[in-house]
């Protein structure tokens, strides 16, 4: 006696062993015994053979019109015996009624299964519905099928190029142009972003880093909305001093200036101006609200997305020629011990004598001409417009501050390595388009100008992210307990040490024209400087404000995908900048190593981080020359093969190889995709 069964969603048959009144003991075709439930037995049978059976219904069901079965099918719920006898005969073979039975089961867009057996008819709507689905997908299917041959020809389709960035990164993979790209990188054997590539779907590196980024963080576009920056209506009074800013040639939003008064008195007064947008803009208008949505200023060599827009920021900035209003921080010093004796917060209007530029200055104010006031120029060279006795006191101010911080710090800060400028020949501030000719130029960390103004701005931020705290007013600080490995900075709104920089607590508060948590911080710092022991009171945000931290969120995500952008961009020009001068052979030093890995190198005179291969196990510190692999624009990837060393013995200390102990570079690798194209195609849900 044979039988035939339904077990898991499947069909089966086998010899019966054995039956109780609940259950069978089958044995199946391949050998297996298995046992049976007796609801689960559709058929019980001499012959054929189960082979036989399923063969011959498996042929007859194939031909089996279903718009004729449903014709003939009963109103009510029916076994599929019932169907094989309305469709057949009365007389329905057994071959018939298994064959009624698979057809039952694979139409459930016209039969819904009721029970063991048991179906019951779909409504004409259902059915209609179902039918105008499966033509649907036939038709998406067939076009992802043409995109697919598309691609393998090395054609990109219209719509699989507008979706390029969201099916290689956000992708729905039910959409059909998600499915042709996996389809064809199948077919073809190709990974999808080469595939891609030979499809002509990605033109140009820089775009294809460029229109990323856009569909990451601007995916509404980087324009602005047409608004009237508000003025300001705080009747504010004039200081009486002259102050200078000090930043690079590319530099529009000019935050902050320095003044000195004072020299030869005993006492000398350091003034630093930071620009008040906070006095005409307010948490929740128009303007804030766009600064929200960016939270910062974006830098790339050659191009900026600013914070806000432009004509908000020239009505704000520090322009030289003008009164513009600003926060004031005045600490008074001791002009011999530079110790520091007060510091006074004061709104008001500021002078600009005149905006220097880094770029144009480096070379003219150095130690020397700081230091030695017989020291000359030769003819023709212009000296900065800011008096050189000021500049020569913020120098030697700037030494003292820093070497106050590394008491606290317990070694020195780092300045082995170098800054990098890039120029790109011709661009003058306009969208890049990743052809230009790069000039990359070198600014020594620690220069006088740069050691002036980062020393200035910490005592600022410093200072009046303790005054906030001593009046309870809540701001955004960032924070670092500790230097040792692993220990990161990190935002918050209470007033911790910052062990990096050495200061008891830090609130950026100097750039609020580019970082919207200057923004939020001068707001605060405002309401100190107005209300003072009442100011928690008056400011706009207050004690664990769900908004603050709202902030941090939003800022902390944005800002590590605008450095991200910008550390890739930087990147990306220096492997243009190889290109472009031929340069294959250069030397490096090794800063980190990995056991099984290729040690990781820097560029000794280049903003470059790559693997060193065939260089076994080479110590961190280790001087090589390297021979350069071909450049990858898309991935970003080069590597270097070690040729020979250049020292033989590493340097004892970190500090010695210009490496600092809480460095976190890291080269940058092949692009992670978010599709996989060995990954099982979403089953279809047939409508029903």
């Amino acid at each position: 006696m044979y039988a035939l069964f339904e077990e898991a969603g499947k069909f089966q048959t086998g010899r019966i062993l054995s039956e109780v009144e609940s259950s069978a003991q089958i044995e199946l075709e391949s050998g297996k015994r298995v046992k049976v439930k007796a609801a689960n037995l559709l058929l019980k049978f001499e012959k054929p053979s189960p082979a036989d059976l399923m063969r011959d219904a498996q042929a007859l069901s194939a031909s089996i019109e279903l718009d004729l079965a449903w014709e003939f099918a009963p109103e009510d719920e029916f076994g599929f015996a019932d169907l094989a006898r309305e469709y057949f005969s009365a007389q329905a073979t057994l071959t018939e009624q298994v064959a009624a039975l698979l057809r039952l089961f694979d139409a459930p867009h016209y039969f819904r299964r009721a029970g063991k057996g048991r179906f019951k008819k779909a409504s004409a709507e259902v059915i209609a519905q179902a039918l105008a689905g499966i033509e649907k997908k036939k038709q998406i299917q067939a076009q992802i099928e043409s995109w697919a041959a598309d691609l393998a020809q090395g054609i990109c389709p219209a719509p699989i190029q507008t979706q390029l960035y969201k099916i290689l990164f956000k992708p729905d993979k039910n959409a059909p142009e998600y499915k042709a790209v996996v389809e064809a990188a199948r077919a073809t054997q190709t990974a999808p972003l080469a595939l891609l590539q030979q499809a002509g779907a990605i033109a140009s590196a820089y775009q294809f880093h460029w229109q990323r980024f856009l569909f990451d963080s601007f995916p509404k576009g980087t324009g602005f909305p047409q608004l009237q920056a508000p003025a300001i209506a705080d009747e504010l009074p004039l200081a009486h001093v002259q102050a200078y800013s000090i930043d690079d040639s590319q530099t529009t939003e000019i935050d902050d200036a320095l003044s000195v008064q004072g020299l030869g008195a005993g006492t000398v007064t350091l003034g630093i101006h930071i620009a008040a947008p906070a006095l005409a803009l307010k948490p929740g208008d128009a303007i804030d609200q766009l600064g929200r949505q960016r939270l910062s200023t974006v830098y790339m060599p050659g191009y900026k997305i600013t914070m806000l827009p432009d004509d908000v920021v020239q009505t704000y900035t520090l322009q030289e020629g003008r009164d513009c209003p600003a926060v004031s921080l005045y600490a008074t010093f001791d002009e011999v011990t530079l110790a520091l004796q007060h510091t006074e917060t004061r709104v008001e209007r500021v002078s600009i004598a005149a905006n220097l530029r880094h770029d144009q200055l480096d070379t003219i104010v150095t130690e020397a001409w700081l230091n030695d006031d017989s020291f000359t120029h030769p003819a023709g060279v212009q000296e900065p417009a800011m008096p050189r006795a000021q500049l020569a006191f913020l120098f030697r101010l700037a030494q003292h501050l820093k070497a106050q911080r590394e008491v606290v710090r317990g070694k020195p800060e780092n300045f082995n390595r170098p800054d990098y400028n890039f120029r790109l020949v011709g661009n003058d501030g306009i969208e890049p388009q990743g052809h230009e000719q790069v000039h990359i130029t070198i600014r020594q960390r620690g220069a006088p100008l740069d050691l002036m103004v980062a020393e200035a701005m910490i005592l600022a931020n410093s200072t009046w992210g303790n005054w906030m705290a001593e009046l309870g007013v809540p701001g955004i600080y960032r924070s670092q307990a500790s230097l040792l490995p692993g220990v990161k900075v990190r935002m918050g709104t209470k007033a911790l040490p910052h062990a990096g920089i050495g200061v008891p607590s830090y609130a950026w508060s100097t750039s609020p024209l580019r970082r919207y948590t200057d923004l939020v911080n001068q707001w605060q710092i405002i309401a100190c400087a107005k209300h003072g022991s009442t100011a928690a009171l008056a400011a706009p945000f207050k004690p664990k404000d769900a908004e603050l931290f709202s902030i941090i969120s939003a800022f902390d995500g944005a800002y590590g995908a605008y450095n991200a952008y910008q550390n890739g961009m930087e990147r990306f020009w220096t492997l243009q900048y190889l290109k472009q001068n031929n340069i294959t052979d250069l030397s490096a030093t090794v800063f980190k190593v990995f056991p099984g890995q290729p040690p990781m190198a820097r560029a000794d005179d280049l903003p470059l981080v790559l693997p060193v291969l065939g260089g076994g196990d080479l110590p961190r510190g280790a001087h090589v020359q390297l021979r350069l692999s071909a450049v990858d624009d898309i991935t970003l990837d080069i590597t270097g093969h070690l040729l020979h060393l250049l020292e033989a013995d590493a340097p004892t200390s970190a500090e010695e190889a210009g490496i600092a102990d809480d460095e976190d570079d890291s080269a940058a690798g092949p692009i992670a995709l978010a599709m996989d194209v060995n990954e099982a195609p979403t089953p279809e849900v047939d409508a029903a």
